[in-house]
């Protein structure tokens, strides 16, 4: 069944009206704001110390992952030197042959064993907190001592009480805990670029 052009309109402004809410509530939070600078500022000293940032997630959260390590390797706003980060989603090879030998549930697991190393930082997004792949490689993290960190929603599942870190999106709606996700990626990824490499300034891309 089409929608009527009204009732599409009303669609459109309404998941607006929501996201908006959503950051509005983000923004208000002593809280959350306080994370977001502490995550920035964890990955800020990894980096002085030659560490490399390691992200995972499912779907839209490898997506986002892939995302904020394309903003870290390439460049946010500043011409400078690449950051060392890498995203567990993009090696279609190893995902495949791991999820057939082993199980989904590895994925993440086996790569993050191979690649990571002690004071690097590993961010796990799962905006139910609750993805098996996610939650075991942040698992093998801790134990390899990498610092960790995770991106989850409201509840946080699982996930809130595995991490060093937690950033929680204050939404139920799996739409808008992404939306909030790569926002503060972008924030974050701002950040760090600007305390490593110089002033606080925009240039054209």
């Amino acid at each position: 069944m089409k929608h009527k052009l009204g009732s599409t309109e009303e669609l459109i402004k309404s998941r607006l009206q929501e996201s908006a809410r959503l950051k509005e509530e983000i923004l208000d939070s002593i809280e959350t704001v306080k994370i977001i600078a502490k995550i920035a500022e964890v990955i800020i000293e990894a980096y002085r110390k030659g560490k490399k940032v390691i992200l995972f997630g499912n779907g839209g959260s490898a997506a986002d992952a892939q995302h904020i390590a394309a903003e870290l390797v390439g460049k946010y706003y500043l011409e400078r030197a690449p950051l060392p980060a890498i995203a567990l989603t993009v090696n279609t090879s190893s995902l495949t042959a791991i999820g057939n030998d082993y199980s989904f549930a590895q994925v993440f697991v086996k790569q993050l064993e191979a690649l990571g190393e002690a004071g690097d930082v590993a961010i796990g997004i799962s905006t139910s907190g609750n993805s098996e792949n996610v939650l075991k490689a942040l698992k093998a993290a801790k134990e390899k001592g990498l610092i960790t960190i995770g991106f989850t929603g409201k509840k946080g599942g699982k996930l809130k009480d595995l991490v060093d870190y937690c950033l929680h999106i204050p939404s139920d709606d799996t739409p808008r805990i992404q939306e909030g996700h790569i926002t503060v990626g972008h924030i974050i990824c701002e950040i760090v670029e600007r305390e490593l490499f110089g002033p606080d300034e925009k240039k054209e891309v």
